[in-house]
C-alpha cells in the first residue's frame, strides 16, 4: 500500500532524548522551555522576526481575525482546505469568494477589487500548494483600500519570494506543522508578524488573555502547544534539508516519468523557490481523473482530491457560489503520493501505471 502522505519521523532515539528531560523537568506545557527554544530556532531557520508557536493552523487563522478585528466581509478564495473559509465563519465574519487564477491556483489578484464593498475590512489568501500568492499585487490592493491581509500559508513552510520569507508578507501569516506537512511538530501551527506590538497582542491571545498573575489584556483562547510536540519539532527541524532534497528529487523523477501524462503542474510564482510540499496536478478531464483513481485504488496507491469540492459551493452554512474557473480546477486536481519515506521505485511504478491506464 501506497499512501497519498506519510508523516516524517526522526530517529526513536533522538526524540526519547528530550522526553527524558521532560520528565525530569515535569514542565509538559503553558510555553515551557522546548517550546521557547523551537520558537527561535524557527526565527532563525526561517528569517523572520516574530512568530509564535501554537496549537495547530486553524487557531492561529482564528487568532489572526481576531487580533488584527476584522469585522465584516473577508474577501478569499474558495480553492482551500476547509478551515480557511470555517475560521472566516467562526469569527463572524463573512468570507466573500473571488475565483482563482488557473494556472497558479491561488486567488487572482485581478478580480479582488471588484469584490470589495463597503463591508469589506480584509483579505484572507492561501498560497496553495505553498505556492506564493500574487503578494505585491495584494499589497497595493490592500493599501489602496485600507484592508488588512492574512495569508494561509499552511503549505509554504521555507518558501521565500525574492528572497525574502513568504512569512513576512501581509500584516499576519499562518503555518500549519500538522503531521502531514513536510515539517511537522505532530500538531501545531505558526502564526508570523512583522509588528512587534501585534506579536505581544496574539501572545496574550495565545494564553487565555492572561497578562500577569491576576490581570488581563485581551479577549484570548487557548492556543498553547506542549512540550512534546515542541520535542517532535526540535528533532524534525535538523533533517528539515535532507527532507527538503528527497522531496525535491522525487518530484523531479515525477516530472519526468509524468511527461506523457495529459495533465499539468501548478504555474509556479516567478519569483519564488519551491518547498515541494505536494506533487499537484490538473488533469485534462474529470473523468480522466476519476478513471486514473479509481484503478490506482484498486491497487492500493492512494491519491488525493486536493481541494474537492470548491468551498464556494459545497459548504452547508454559506450560501451556494458557482466560480467557473475552481469549480473546473477543483474537479481536475489530484494530489500523488509525496514523502520522505517514499522510494524512487515507487514513483516510476505509480508513474508507469497512470500511464497505462490513460493509454488503456
Amino acid at each position: 500500500m501506497i499512501p497519498v502522505t506519510k508523516p516524517f519521523l526522526p530517529p526513536q532515539a533522538e526524540y526519547q532524548e528530550y522526553i527524558d528531560n521532560i520528565w525530569k523537568r515535569q514542565w509538559l506545557t503553558n510555553m515551557g522551555p522546548l517550546a521557547s527554544q523551537l520558537e527561535m530556532e524557527l526565527k532563525d531557520h526561517l528569517k523572520v522576526q516574530h512568530l509564535l508557536f501554537l496549537t495547530n493552523g486553524t487557531v492561529a487563522i482564528q487568532m489572526a481575525i481576531k487580533a488584527l478585528e476584522i469585522t465584516g466581509e473577508v474577501i478569499t478564495t474558495p480553492f482551500s482546505f476547509i478551515a480557511t473559509t470555517s475560521s472566516i465563519v467562526w469569527e463572524n465574519c463573512t468570507p466573500v469568494f473571488v475565483d482563482i487564477d488557473p494556472k497558479s491556483l491561488c486567488i487572482d489578484a485581478k478580480k479582488i477589487e471588484k469584490a470589495i464593498t463597503e463591508k469589506t475590512t480584509a483579505i484572507l489568501a492561501t498560497h496553495v500548494y505553498g505556492n506564493p500568492c500574487d503578494v505585491e499585487a495584494i499589497d497595493i490592493i490592500a493599501k489602496k483600500h485600507n484592508l488588512k491581509v492574512i495569508y494561509d500559508a499552511a503549505h509554504a513552510f521555507g518558501v521565500e519570494v525574492n528572497g525574502k520569507s513568504i512569512f513576512e508578507y501581509g500584516d499576519i501569516s499562518t503555518c500549519s506543522l500538522h503531521a502531514t506537512k513536510l515539517y511537522h511538530t505532530v500538531e501545531g501551527g505558526l502564526i508570523i508578524t512583522k509588528d512587534p506590538d501585534m506579536l505581544k497582542k496574539l501572545a496574550y491571545i495565545r494564553n487565555f488573555g492572561i497578562s500577569g498573575f491576576d490581570s488581563f489584556a485581551e479577549l484570548g483562547l487557548n492556543g498553547k502547544n506542549s512540550e512534546f510536540h515542541a520535542a517532535m519539532g526540535l528533532v524534525n527541524l535538523k533533517y528539515i534539508n535532507e527532507i527538503h532534497e528527497k522531496r525535491k528529487a522525487l518530484t523531479k523523477l515525477y516530472d519526468e516519468k509524468l511527461k506523457n501524462l495529459k495533465a499539468v503542474k501548478p504555474l509556479w510564482h516567478s519569483n519564488a523557490n519551491e518547498n515541494f510540499a505536494y506533487y499537484a496536478i490538473v488533469l485534462e478531464s474529470e473523468e480522466l481523473l476519476l478513471k486514473l483513481k479509481t484503478e490506482m485504488d484498486k491497487q492500493e496507491i492512494f491519491t488525493r482530491r486536493y481541494f474537492y469540492p470548491s468551498l464556494a459551493s459545497a459548504l452547508p452554512y454559506l450560501p451556494k457560489l458557482e466560480l467557473p474557473i475552481t469549480e473546473d480546477i477543483a474537479k481536475r486536481a489530484l494530489c500523488l503520493p509525496l514523502y520522505y519515506d517514499l522510494t524512487f521505485e515507487e514513483v516510476e511504478l505509480i508513474s508507469r501505471l497512470m500511464l497505462r491506464i490513460q493509454n488503456n
